[in-house]
């Protein structure tokens, strides 16, 4: 490719953005709205996904022992849970332990309690966590066969329904993430579309002055990854402006809830919206002209 032919392909993309400014600017509106619409649901999915592992993660396993176990039996125990793969971590809560952590719950009623607290009716626990949450109930059962283990809870019922509803939340996202990038593809091939049919008679005379279809091809592609880097670029403006606005409001109103807000995961979904603009910009293009170049 030599220096005459770039500067043919750039002379040929800026005149077809000012030429079809108003074309043009509908087209960097349209992929701008859906860039938004996308990063602002990407980072509901990532926020939602962030809630779900802390929920998931809170989620432990509290096994409790025979009151006729002793220290050796105990130890003994405590290797045989920690020998179960889906294991990740395992505590000892001594019966003492238990009680003064009921009593910090209870606050200002923890007074009930004194009467128990020479004969302490806790039993010694374990308690365990797993690696991850859809482990829990199965962990459990097999925590149960252990000899000197009384008792074994998770929130049975409720866990599997945490799960249940976590699975769903993951799958709606993906699907929503997808049928929206599905769209702001159409959209953007549909706007480019336009452009391309208007200028269809001059494509015709190209071929048959025998241009090829590379040639005839690269000047609209330049003109979609153009159209497309700005909306990219307008959208990581109004999306990244608009999410810092938001987090700074929580931290005054809500400061109990925290909104992910790490610069390496904005740094890629950020990039990623303007990779995608330029990405569906230069295939809106490609696919559009496909019609126009069939011999």
């Amino acid at each position: 490719m030599n220096f005459n032919t770039i500067k043919y392909f750039f002379r040929e993309t800026f005149t077809s953005l000012v030429r079809n400014s108003w074309l043009s600017l509908s087209s960097v509106g349209i992929v701008t709205v859906s860039l938004i619409i996308l990063g602002a649901s990407l980072l509901l999915v990532v926020n939602a996904d962030k809630l779900t592992k802390s929920v998931e993660s809170s989620v432990e396993i509290t096994t409790f022992l025979k009151e006729n176990v002793g220290k050796v039996d105990r130890e003994k125990i405590e290797e045989v849970i920690k020998e179960n793969h889906d294991v990740a971590s395992i505590e000892y809560i001594s019966k003492e332990q238990a009680m003064q952590e009921m009593k910090k719950s209870l606050g200002d009623r923890a007074d009930i309690l004194e009467s128990l607290e020479e004969s302490n009716p806790l039993p010694d626990a374990f308690r365990v966590k797993t690696h991850k949450a859809e482990a829990v109930p199965a962990t459990a059962k097999a925590l149960e066969k252990i000899e000197g283990i009384e008792q074994v809870r998770y929130g049975q019922g409720v866990v599997e329904k945490l799960l249940t509803v976590t699975h769903w939340v993951r799958l709606a996202s993906a699907v929503t993430l997808s049928l929206l990038t599905l769209a702001a593809g159409f959209l953007i091939a549909t706007t480019i579309r336009m452009s391309v049919f208007a200028r269809r008679r001059e494509i015709g005379i190209m071929k048959i002055l025998g241009a090829t279809n590379w040639f005839i091809r690269f000047p609209f592609m330049m003109e979609g990854i153009v159209l497309g880097l700005t909306g990219g670029l307008l959208a990581v403006l109004v999306v990244d402006l608009g999410y810092v606005s938001l987090i700074q409001k929580l931290k005054i109103s809500l400061p109990f809830i925290q909104l992910m807000n790490e610069p390496n995961t904005m740094l890629y979904i950020l990039g990623g919206m303007i990779g995608l603009g330029v990405l569906i910009g230069a295939l809106g293009s490609w696919v559009s002209l496909r019609k126009f170049l069939k011999v």
